[in-house]
């Protein structure tokens, strides 16, 4: 005999107020959350995703050195006469001499914005496969292979650059594909290391680690172009990858059971709070019923449309500040960094404060989407105001840095709302949805570049607006179809016995 699976509301509402209970006597009293494994672990994946994420958007500040349009081949700085363009062509004041033998490129516009764009072409490929991966195989050997992979070919790029730029294209591709691959494995972790109630902090403290890497790869890449030359710059952060690897293999474990510096009490508190979502390996996925959800479709269109905002400014803000306000190297790393230190802060407090509004009895969906929308239509609205400002860089930088910074509130809405609606199959829809959403990437440099070539005089204005209208309408189709809710198609089939 056997009986159904799905209880009535009230017994159901019964059952999650034991559970509850049953969590809030199982938090660790002696050690505080803050020092305790899943925090440890949440840690880790900040630093992975600032290694990824530094090795990512290192070209865009070192492209203001690599370029110099005056020669039709690639040549060297053996004298203070070869002084680097921006990304535009546009002759930078500073700074007034290049290390020896740094060379220099004569990349237009539409060379750059594939350059660009070609780390994220690898993006739509392995998101989704690496997620499913890491949900059978496990994260540590999907994120540690794949970490790996993108330091060795970070160290690789100047002399892929060297050789030529088929080369160059070429390994932006593979080592995007090995990015995608971290950024994609890295939620199934959270199956069986995060407490529902602490997800939102939890991710916000990994992900906000690709902002911190954005700010130093920026900021210092801008002064090792100048003192060493813009190559050093691949081989510092790819370095800093491969110690970052030895780290994750031997720290990083799949699931608390198997974790060797785990307190008891957390580690049962853990296995409560999951022991209604963690899934077999053995469940298929149902795919069709994925393609037909309107939910998953608003997070993913959703994810796009914002993907759209953040590609614009990292790719965009060194290049924005150098071309429009002759900025020199040292100061466009500065000023070019300074939004993503912010960022940093603001996404790790917005992950505290989505759990606080959740126990303040706030509707999960309702929280999801209040992240959400402060995170986009804010951002993208001080964005489209640039271009009409007859200031100077200051409030230029001002507007910049709050964009930013409020951008990344979206961590605690769309990009972990996977994780409330399917948490059976959050690690490959997770890597889907990042998938769909890494088309955005690929996307902005191409069109973005070529706005700018095709109209010099309003370029700016016309990106900024197509990235406005973008950003809209996926915020839109977010709000009108996202939900909270596990879905039935991700409820548990199976009849359990009496």
């Amino acid at each position: 005999m056997a009986t159904k699976t799905e209880l009535s509301p009230t017994a159901r509402e019964s059952k999650n107020a034991q559970d509850m209970q049953v969590d809030e006597t199982l938090i660790p009293r002696k050690v505080p959350s803050l020092c305790s494994a899943r925090y440890g672990i949440a840690l880790v994946l900040h630093f992975c995703n600032f290694t990824m994420i530094a090795q990512n958007v290192i070209m865009n500040i070192t492209m203001v050195a690599m370029v110099n349009s005056t020669s039709p081949q690639s040549q060297l700085n053996d004298s203070s006469e070869g002084l680097p363009v921006d990304s535009f062509g546009g002759l930078s004041k500073a700074p007034k001499s290049l290390p020896a033998k740094a060379p220099v490129y004569d990349w237009s516009p539409q060379i750059q914005g594939i350059i660009f764009g070609a780390v994220g072409y690898g993006g739509i490929l392995t998101m989704a496969p690496s997620g499913y991966l890491a949900g059978r195989v496990g994260t540590k050997r999907v994120v540690g292979i794949s970490l790996f992979a993108t330091s060795f070919l970070t160290l690789c790029i100047p002399l892929a650059a060297d050789f030529g730029i088929v080369l160059l294209i070429v390994t932006r591709i593979v080592q995007g594909l090995s990015q995608s691959s971290i950024l994609g494995g890295q939620f199934a972790i959270w199956e069986k290391w995060g407490p529902p109630h602490e997800r939102s902090r939890l991710c916000s403290i990994a992900l906000s680690g690709m902002l911190l890497g954005c700010f130093t790869a920026i900021l210092i890449g801008g002064f090792i172009s100048e003192t060493l030359g813009w190559p050093f710059v691949f081989y510092i952060f790819g370095g800093v990858g491969c110690v970052c690897c030895l780290l994750w293999f031997v720290v990083i474990y799949d699931d608390p059971v198997s974790y060797p510096w785990i307190s008891t009490s957390e580690k049962e508190y853990i296995i409560s709070s999951l022991k209604q979502q963690v899934r077999s390996s053995k469940q298929p996925l149902p795919i069709k019923a994925m393609l037909r959800s309107l939910p998953i479709w608003s997070i993913c269109l959703g994810c796009f449309s914002h993907q759209w905002l953040v590609s614009t400014m990292i790719v965009y803000i060194p290049t924005y500040i150098s071309s429009v306000y002759h900025v020199n190297i040292r100061d466009n790393g500065l000023l070019s960094a300074l939004p993503f230190i912010v960022a940093w802060v603001i996404g790790m407090v917005g992950g505290y404060l989505a759990d606080f509004l959740l126990t303040k009895k706030f509707r999960l969906i309702t929280v999801r989407k209040i992240a959400t929308i402060l995170g986009s239509l804010p951002s993208s609205a001080l964005i489209v105001s640039l271009p009409y400002l007859n200031s100077g860089y200051i409030t230029a930088t001002a507007l910049l840095t709050l964009s930013c910074g409020l951008s990344t509130l979206c961590q605690s809405g769309i990009y972990i709302n996977i994780l409330d609606i399917a948490p059976r199959y959050s690690s490959f829809l997770m890597g889907a949805s990042r998938g769909f959403s890494s088309i955005a990437p690929v996307i902005v440099p191409t069109v973005s570049g070529f706005l700018l070539s095709q109209d010099p005089e309003f370029g700016w204005r016309n990106v900024f607006f197509l990235l406005f209208a973008v950003n809209l309408l996926g915020l839109l189709f977010y709000l009108i179809f996202g939900e909270a809710d596990v879905q039935e198609w991700a409820k548990e089939r199976k009849l359990t016995r009496l």
